[in-house]
């Protein structure tokens, strides 16, 4: 019997239908974990980096919101290269039928929006939150995928999803009781309970925006292939970045960018470079959102983000000293609870899908040896 761990898998035909797929797609099972891998390096990798410095632009004396909401889409450019460097789709491959061109402007243009949106609370959530906190918060992110997936994506409801739900509702009923143990300096409880319900916001917000693209390329656009994935990535990056720049201008920061830069507490091209790695840190961890909704599911996407949001608080400890108390410490051990909650869920899914594939392809094997005997006995 052929070794079933150097099958080829088409990675896009994963509890879809199989096709032909392009060579790009076509990955033994082992390679296939390696680019998972790497794609989870990369999400873990640009987003803890981007918090931090989030942090950091405001603890050096950044007050923009929109500036730095700017920054968490501003380097969407960089995808253009991924674009360049994918092979175009085989011969005889389905071609992505999108209803108009129209509906397909209206999309990037709602999501453009929406995402625009949600890195404004993401802003609003960094600047009167410490790291620490605002990341516990964020992992809240996969209840909400829960509910929404159920709604829009037809997403079930297992014991374990659903313990999730309820251990990671816990945890943020235990960060919103404790606001006094590691609160900024200069921010008031007002401000805090902002920051805490803009984060909180911002977490739905994501969570919607995934299920939106899911529903889109399902529906409208019909059509998962990596560059189609690359393009919602750019186009609404696009109109994200449109977006707030508009508010930039709108709200009159902009009159104060100079100063603010002069006054940056480490220097002009320190604030320079706070921004422009900001802005490559989100790219970095976008580029690994997409390889991982490519090669897996927009699902496993957003647990994998979770993973970076547990490992940003641990960051935040050694760059900005933040206080992790008992509560604080009990939080994030629920939070990791409902994460490997839903993780084992997701196990248990792909393990299932496997085992139906490898059925799929021992029967074909055996099909294929038969075939030869068959053409003797009817000779």
């Amino acid at each position: 019997m052929q070794d079933l761990t150097d099958i080829q898998y088409p990675i896009l035909t994963r509890a879809r239908t199989w096709t032909e797929a392009p060579p790009i797609m076509c990955l033994t099972r082992k390679r296939w974990w390696v680019f998972v891998g790497i794609n989870v390096a990369l999400v873990i990798l640009g987003q803890t980096a981007a918090i931090l410095l989030g942090r950091f632009y405001y603890v050096e004396g950044g007050s923009s919101m929109f500036v730095a909401t700017l920054a968490q889409t501003a380097g969407f450019p960089i995808l253009c290269i991924l674009l360049i460097l994918i092979p175009s789709p085989a011969v005889g491959s389905p071609p992505c039928n999108p209803r108009t061109k129209r509906h397909i402007f209206l999309i990037y243009l709602f999501l453009g929006v929406l995402l625009a949106g949600n890195n404004l609370l993401y802003a609003l959530g960094l600047l009167y939150l410490s790291a620490s906190t605002y990341s516990l918060i964020c992992v809240t992110q996969l209840a909400f995928n829960s509910v929404f997936s159920y709604f829009l994506n037809s997403q079930k409801f297992t014991p374990l999803i659903l313990n999730s739900v309820v251990v990671l509702s816990f945890s943020v009923a235990l960060l919103a009781v404790n606001n006094d143990s590691d609160t900024p300096s200069g921010v008031s409880k007002t401000e805090y309970a902002i920051g805490f319900l803009c984060t909180l916001g911002a977490s739905a917000v994501y969570a919607l925006l995934l299920s939106l693209m899911q529903l889109s390329f399902e529906r409208v656009l019909k059509c998962e292939t990596f560059a189609a994935v690359i393009k919602m990535q750019i186009y609404t990056s696009l109109v994200a970045t449109i977006v707030s720049i508009g508010g930039l201008f709108a709200s009159g920061q902009w009159r104060n960018l100079l100063i603010e830069m002069e006054e940056f507490n480490t220097g002009s091209p320190s604030y320079i470079m706070t921004l422009v790695w900001t802005a490559i840190s989100w790219q970095i961890c976008s580029v690994g959102v997409v390889g991982s909704i490519y090669l897996v599911s927009s699902l496993f996407s957003n647990v994998v983000s979770t993973v970076a949001l547990a490992a940003a608080p641990v960051a935040s400890q050694v760059v900005f000293h933040d206080a992790m108390n008992g509560v604080k410490g009990i939080a994030m051990l629920l939070s990791l609870w409902g994460f490997a909650s839903y993780l084992f869920q997701n196990y248990v899914d792909d393990s299932r899908t496997v085992n139906s594939e490898k059925q799929i392809v021992e029967s074909s094997i055996v099909s294929a040896r038969k075939e030869p005997s068959c053409a003797v006995s009817l000779a």
